[in-house]
């Protein structure tokens, strides 16, 4: 209800009238909402301003050791106000990207005027701490993280279209055999983002109580029911997005009207295969790099210290560092990899089977959907063991 109340003020059949003639503004539209209609409402920033402050957060308190020392061996007030940081940079983020949309669409509307981008911001921002306030809502009260919920919801809601649009611009082309590969693609794909998900690396560990146990046979057993599990994807979907928000820069420049087109002759097919290679190696950096910002070896070397806990065969302290730094380095080549292959995928399948709109069908939807529902379903079982255990301690 909320994304289609339109903002007062804009004339939306000037609107459509734009999206008709300009074919790069409509398909950046129909990316974002899934389909050709487009409505300036009070909630079309979504939940996005509050994605992007989270993000740049979190990359702060990677470079901030005073912030993240705050963050993990602060007291509740501390960690308030990290939460009330992040929303004050959620509204600066919104009232940004209202401006700019604003701005844009003095090209587009025939009244604009100053007091029109005044309403806009003030309508948009609005909206946009309305969701922040219901996805926390969502998240107090509620199952699961209420954002992701959110992001999860337009994904679901944009399927529809989506399939829609691949079987009509793609009639003629389709055929059983294509049918079947994009199926085979799709449950292929949701696999290997479960596997990504969930698969770890578990590193064991034993403490020195366990040391002093007198049974070896039951030594062995307590070393193998301690261990770290170290995930394959620690970045989740942030190197795609970061990839993607870095590929687009060129493609918005050149758009946009702020340099001169200049027509080369380039074979169109090599320039985007060395788009995809591009792609695939940014996947890579940034995997590697937003790994070392959620999980710092030295952090978890010097907290298995402080537990009195070691890893068999390593001594503790900077020897620990090292060998976390050595294992988490494979990780993050093999989940990176693993997720460059996924994001990349669908662009070969497109061009084999001579097919459009499969990007629809990013890796990154895939990751919301599979991370949303199996948290959703770690917390269903959580709560159902927690009923279990107080029904029979009662």
């Amino acid at each position: 209800m909320g994304t289609f109340l339109p903002v007062p003020g804009i004339n939306h059949t000037d609107l459509a009238f734009y999206l008709q003639r300009h074919s790069v503004t409509r398909n950046l539209i129909n990316t974002f909402s899934g389909d050709d209609t487009f409505v300036i409402g009070l909630f079309t920033l979504n939940i996005f301003p509050y994605i992007n402050a989270s993000i740049l957060i979190q990359v702060i308190l990677g470079f901030s050791t005073r912030l993240a020392k705050l963050q993990k061996e602060g007291d509740f007030e501390s960690r308030r106000s990290i939460s009330r940081l992040t929303r004050f940079t959620t509204l600066i983020l919104a009232i940004i990207q209202s401006l700019s949309l604003a701005f844009y669409l003095k090209q587009v509307l025939f009244d604009w005027n100053y007091l029109l981008v005044c309403e806009i911001v003030i309508w948009l921002t609005t909206g946009a701490m309305i969701v922040l306030w219901l996805s926390e809502i969502i998240t107090d009260y509620g199952l699961g993280n209420g954002a992701s919920l959110l992001i999860y919801t337009n994904i679901i809601s944009s399927l529809p279209n989506l399939g829609r649009k691949v079987f009509i611009e793609n009639s003629e082309n389709l055929t059983i055999f294509s049918g079947i590969g994009i199926t085979v693609l799709v449950l292929v794909t949701l696999y290997a983002i479960i596997f990504l998900q969930e698969g770890t690396r578990p590193i064991m560990l034993i403490s020195s109580k366990q040391l002093n146990q007198s049974s070896k046979e039951n030594e062995d057993l307590l070393i193998d029911d301690n261990y770290l599990p170290l995930r394959f994807n620690q970045a989740g979907v942030m190197p795609i997005i970061l990839t993607t928000a870095i590929l687009v820069v060129p493609n918005y420049i050149a758009n946009s009207g702020l340099v001169p087109k200049i027509d080369l002759p380039v074979n169109f097919e090599g320039v985007k295969f060395l788009y995809w290679i591009g792609y695939f190696i940014l996947i890579l950096v940034f995997s590697s790099f937003y790994a070392t910002l959620v999980l710092n070896p030295k952090d978890i070397s010097d907290q298995l210290q402080k537990m009195a806990v070691t890893i068999p065969g390593v001594r503790p302290g900077v020897q620990t560092t090292f060998y976390l730094k050595r294992v988490m380095k494979r990780i993050t080549l093999l989940g990176g990899t693993m997720l460059a292959i996924l994001a990349t995928v669908p662009n070969f399948v497109e061009s084999i089977l001579n097919i459009t709109s499969l990007n629809g069908l990013s890796t990154s939807s895939f990751l919301i959907l599979a991370g949303v529902i199996l948290d959703l379903l770690r917390e269903v079982t959580n709560i159902y063991y927690s009923n279990i255990y107080n029904n029979s301690y009662q």
